[in-house]
């Protein structure tokens, strides 16, 4: 098996991605301060509905903001939202994909761990990410051959020291199937697992050398899309569940510094075959 990615870089107007790693720049600082002056401020949902399905009235203002911006911008490029989407078309040239507030149950509590992310994608994948870290006051952006940087400052794999933190989430319904074991094998390797409520951020750990790998065992494109732009420009892989070289697997993610790739899959791989 090759970790080591093998795609070749998709060639995009240069023009295209200038102005769209702007906007999207723009976009992540406007959610980053409504989020922060917002968030665990009694911004409640209703009542009977699970914290995985939580929409507040700061993801639908985010919403609607992007939308009329991108729209306005890009008018040929369709927006597909977290919250009024229930699916992507992916058989259009280009699609912006938007999560208004990544960890919505975390952003109501006061727990200070949620994101905004936003993506461009054509059919190889992410075209440029941003993901707005607020309670870090951190914007994390990529674009396809262009680097990822932090606020501003180039971030590239292979400096940091080697981490042992490995993340996940949940899905919607509870753990995913084999997830105490992939767990309990991460512990007697010396890696300790985190579930901390944001997939954006989770993947983002790994881009920035936080994190040794990110297991993501289902998503949707807009939970993720921003932040594996920052992973494969930082220099991680994405692998699908079966180790092939997949910028967005439908079938579950595997986003990883190159030296813990194969291991960390193999955990993966051998915790839900039983």
């Amino acid at each position: 098996m090759t970790v080591l990615s093998s795609r070749p870089a998709r060639p995009v107007d240069p023009g295209l991605v200038s102005i769209a790693l702007e906007i999207a720049g723009r976009l992540a600082n406007d959610a980053s301060d409504v989020i922060m002056a917002t968030a665990g401020r009694g911004a409640r949902p209703e009542d009977d509905t699970s914290p995985f399905d939580w929409v507040t009235d700061t993801d639908r203002t985010l919403e609607r903001h992007t939308r009329r911006v991108l729209t306005a911008e890009f008018p040929d490029i369709p927006v597909f939202c977290e919250d009024s989407d229930e699916d992507v078309a992916s058989d259009v040239e280009y699609r912006w994909v938007v999560d208004p507030v990544d960890g919505t149950a975390n952003y109501v509590a006061g727990v200070p761990w949620c994101a905004y992310s936003l993506a461009l994608v054509d059919r190889w994948g992410p075209v440029v990410g941003v993901v707005a870290d607020p309670y870090r006051a951190q914007i994390y952006a990529a674009a396809r051959g262009r680097g990822m940087r932090a606020n501003g400052t180039p971030v590239k794999l292979g400096d940091q020291a080697a981490s042992a933190i490995v993340c996940t989430e949940m899905t919607r319904t509870g753990p995913w199937p084999g997830m105490g074991e992939f767990i309990s094998r991460a512990a007697v390797a010396g890696t300790g697992v985190r579930v901390l409520g944001s997939k954006a951020l989770a993947v983002a750990q790994v881009a920035l050398g936080h994190a040794a790998a990110a297991v993501l065992h289902s998503y949707h494109e807009w939970d993720v899309a921003g932040a594996v732009a920052l992973a494969v420009e930082s220099g991680a892989v994405v692998l699908d569940r079966r180790g092939e070289d997949d910028p967005l697997p439908v079938d579950g993610l595997l986003v990883a510094m190159p030296e813990v790739a194969e291991e960390v899959l193999a955990w993966w791989q051998s915790s839900t075959s039983r």
